[in-house]
């Protein structure tokens, strides 16, 4: 099928984003890679009456090392990403991630805005903002403000941007030198979106405990789902075998998963289990024990 007939303008910069979108309301759209935009368009699941494509805005195109966080500009292509020495050396989970976002050929035009925008609960770029606790910046009519992941992600393909609002830019936190990351999944095909997935991320202390743990898991509920009570239950305990199973446990109770026509809720929550006790695994092996 081909998209409706659809109004289109090209933005110069970020004000001229958001004056469209004031003048055109909800029926204007934010087009960036397009890698999910177009083909919702093809098969009108979606029928908006205006395209504002922000290609073309300079400003938002960036990889920045900001010391203590990394700022990735939202019309950054993901292979941009996958590929920069500056975002690995910071956040060393995004080259994995990346690799397994779609193939090569979407990543060259998808962007990072454009993935954390459309919101998919069971996307990796989402599911990575919401581990690392990172930020959204958010522009609108009413200037400019910060989003915590949490209160980003509200529903499937649902943010807390107004109509009127652009994603601008997120900031993910530097993780420490010595700190060991894994995604682990379930997909159908490679490229496809994992019907669940964790991402792990594990640093040791000087005594073989665990001081850092972040970990989130896709495809278990509405939004990416932060696994908090099973990162304090692993934070300062010596991993040992024992405490990893009782840490995929946890996991039964902290995720609300849908059944569907891809997986039931009780599958996707035992693999949930399953790939916790796995991504940490693999985490801890590639972690190093701090100074």
């Amino acid at each position: 099928m081909k998209p409706p007939a659809v109004g289109y303008a090209r933005a110069g910069d970020v004000q001229e984003v958001v004056a469209m979108l004031v003048e055109h309301g909800t029926d204007a759209k934010v087009l960036a890679g397009g890698q999910s935009l177009v083909p919702m368009l093809s098969f009108r699941q979606i029928r908006p009456s205006f395209l504002v494509d922000i290609n073309r805005v300079e400003a938002l195109d960036f990889v920045r090392d900001e010391g203590e966080s990394l700022l990735l500009g939202a019309t950054t292509r993901q292979r941009d990403v996958e590929t920069s020495p500056v975002a690995a050396a910071a956040v060393p989970l995004l080259p994995e991630l990346l690799g397994h976002v779609g193939h090569v050929t979407n990543r060259n035009r998808g962007t990072v805005g454009g993935s954390l925008a459309h919101a998919d609960p069971a996307a990796e770029l989402p599911t990575l903002v919401t581990a690392l606790g990172g930020e959204l910046l958010v522009e609108g009519p009413r200037g400019p403000r910060t989003v915590a992941a949490d209160d980003f992600f509200v529903a499937p393909h649902r943010t807390s941007m107004g109509f009127d609002e652009v994603l601008t830019a997120v900031r993910l936190p530097r993780l420490p030198a010595g700190t060991g990351v894994a995604i682990q999944q379930i997909a159908r095909r490679h490229g496809d979106l994992a019907v669940v997935g964790v991402l792990a991320a594990v640093r040791l202390g000087p005594d073989g405990a665990i001081n850092l743990v972040r970990l989130a898991a896709s495809g278990v509920g509405p939004v990416p789902v932060r696994l908090h009570a099973v990162e304090a239950a692993l934070t300062g305990v010596v991993p040992t075998t024992e405490v990893l199973d009782a840490a995929a446990e946890a996991v039964s109770a902290a995720v609300r998963p849908p059944d569907d026509i891809h997986a039931p809720a009780s599958y996707r929550r035992d693999m949930a289990c399953l790939l916790l006790k796995r991504a940490v695994g693999a985490a801890l092996r590639r972690s190093e024990v701090s100074a």
